[in-house]
């Protein structure tokens, strides 16, 4: 009787340290997926880089160490032509709602992903050596040479030609006008004193200490410069680009933002 109890005690031990084992290779398996780790390619507007690989995404990281985030940066127009050509991005950030609008239109972009986060503000930039007496957008006529972002792929530059056709400046304005690839190359010029005068997001005027902004487009004469973030559809990864974006719109990052002169659009 006592073998044949002592039999069925091994017997269950034997299962019971089984079943133990098999959990464990199902929890290890589990915490291996989990340990993953993934890249994902964010294409972002030029004026989102200081922001984006200073502060962002290190904090990511930070919160999400199997994630790694890679930038590429351009005018939101170029980043657009890449992404219909294919290229291999995740998540792409605008800096206006005319070439999300156009791709979601394509169906490249994730369906209820796009989200109108953060605005901006067009400003008139000067070298700090402003010797032409530019204070206002109606004295760009004083300027020889005004940089803005080319208005066929620079966000920056559709806003800019909008503002000035309402002031009936385009004419004066186009005749002088030196046009960049993205705004971070106006930037450049007025601040080596290149052109005399420029038009930029105010973000990009607070990101370097040799330009003055001496004038803000007023409500009316161009529309909302709204920066929205949305997943491409045909991303490989989607839960960790949604992750990312999920990051972008919470509150500690939403102050970060503010702190680079972004507003929230939430």
């Amino acid at each position: 009787m006592k073998k044949r109890v002592s039999l069925v005690l091994s017997i269950l031990l034997f299962i019971v340290s089984l079943v133990g084992c098999t959990k464990n290779k199902a929890n290890e398996s589990q915490n291996d997926s989990s340990q993953k780790e993934t890249i994902i390619t964010v294409a972002a507007a030029a004026s989102l880089k200081n922001c984006m690989e200073d502060k962002l995404i290190p904090m990511f990281q930070e919160k999400y160490p199997n994630i790694k985030v890679q930038g590429t940066y351009d005018s939101s127009g170029k980043l657009q032509s890449q992404i219909q050509e294919g290229a291999d991005i995740d998540v792409f950030m605008s800096a206006a709602i005319k070439q999300m609008k156009e791709l979601n239109e394509k169906g490249l972009i994730s369906e209820n992903s796009i989200v109108e986060l953060l605005e901006n503000k067009v400003v008139l930039i000067t070298p700090k050596e402003n010797d032409k007496g530019i204070k206002t957008f109606e004295d760009i006529v004083k300027s020889d040479k005004i940089a803005i972002g080319d208005p066929a792929s620079v966000p920056a530059g559709q806003y800019a030609k909008e503002l000035f056709e309402n002031l009936k400046l385009w004419e004066v304005v186009s005749s002088k006008a030196s046009l960049g690839t993205n705004v971070t190359e106006v930037l450049t010029w007025v601040a080596e004193g290149s052109a005399d005068a420029g038009v930029v997001y105010s973000t990009d005027a607070a990101s370097n200490n040799k330009v003055e902004v001496v004038a803000e487009a007023k409500e009316g004469t161009v529309a909302k410069v709204i920066y929205p973030i949305g997943i491409i559809k045909s991303t490989k990864n989607n839960d960790s680009a949604k992750a990312f974006t999920d990051f972008l719109q919470s509150d500690e990052v939403i102050k970060v933002f503010e702190t680079y002169g972004f507003t929230s659009n939430k």
